[in-house]
């Protein structure tokens, strides 16, 4: 590779994030609108309607896991370790991200939510084990 390619996931998982919040702010002022919630439960968040607290929680979950893929890109590019297979996985991962967070904001079904976990943590352990076995053997 001979650019910033390794960088395109971590901008898409970035989008990801930016989409959930919008559903997260869209969400909340329907509740607000339709009288389920008053505007002050949101200061302290101890009234959270359920329709939100799943894209709230999914919100949270963009900052778990992915934090170590978004440190992987940056250490894959400094060591220059980077290329089509790390590429292809950190895409993967992201899509099983989008598909994760999709699933967790529509049925919330954990029989689909688990096993998308699951891929993205298996391919984002096979980075850090690629960038491992990479500055092993530099």
């Amino acid at each position: 590779m001979t650019g910033y390619e390794i960088f395109w996931p971590s901008v898409a998982h970035a989008v990801l994030v930016f989409l959930l919040y919008g559903l997260l702010g869209w969400r909340r002022a329907r509740a607000v609108r339709s009288g389920l919630v008053d505007q002050q439960a949101f200061r302290e968040n101890r009234a959270e309607p359920a329709d939100s607290l799943v894209v709230k929680n999914s919100l949270a979950n963009q900052f778990e896991l992915p934090v170590l893929f978004h440190v992987v890109c940056v250490l894959l590019y400094i060591t220059e370790s980077d290329n089509i297979a790390t590429l292809g996985l950190a895409s993967l991962f992201v899509f099983s991200r989008y598909a994760h967070a999709y699933v967790h904001v529509t049925s919330n079904r954990l029989a689909y939510r688990s096993p998308l976990f699951a891929i993205g943590f298996v391919l984002l352990a096979i980075l850090w084990i690629w960038l491992a076995a990479w500055m092993a053997l530099s």
